[in-house]
């Protein structure tokens, strides 16, 4: 968490910095330009590019906290999954001639 905020001072100190050069253009237009491409667009890829890793703790932490949140399996879905073949296909025939022969 210590490099978050050391990388958000430096973060902070380039804008000023152009912000600074942007004020000495002559052109209003030049400066707008020179704050975009010189300051807001490369400190927003270097914010993206190195704050990757912290994205992908926070999803591997809202993954497992999904994951331990879930229930546990119950003993009946085992016992399905035991007496149900893994090759089970829906047969509209075959279950209403089933169906039929019970209530005959």
């Amino acid at each position: 968490m210590r490099h978050n905020a050391a990388m958000y001072v430096i973060a902070i100190a380039w804008l000023y910095v152009t912000l600074l050069m942007a004020a000495t253009e002559t052109n209003i237009t030049a400066a707008i330009l020179t704050f975009v491409l010189y300051g807001l667009a490369p400190l927003s890829l270097f914010l993206w590019l190195f704050g990757t890793p912290e994205r992908r703790r926070r999803i591997a932490a809202r993954e497992r906290a999904a994951n331990d949140a879930r229930p546990p399996d119950s003993v009946a879905d085992e016992v399905v999954d035991q007496m149900v073949p893994g090759d089970d296909r829906a047969d509209a025939k075959q279950d209403q001639h089933d169906l039929g022969d019970r209530r005959a």
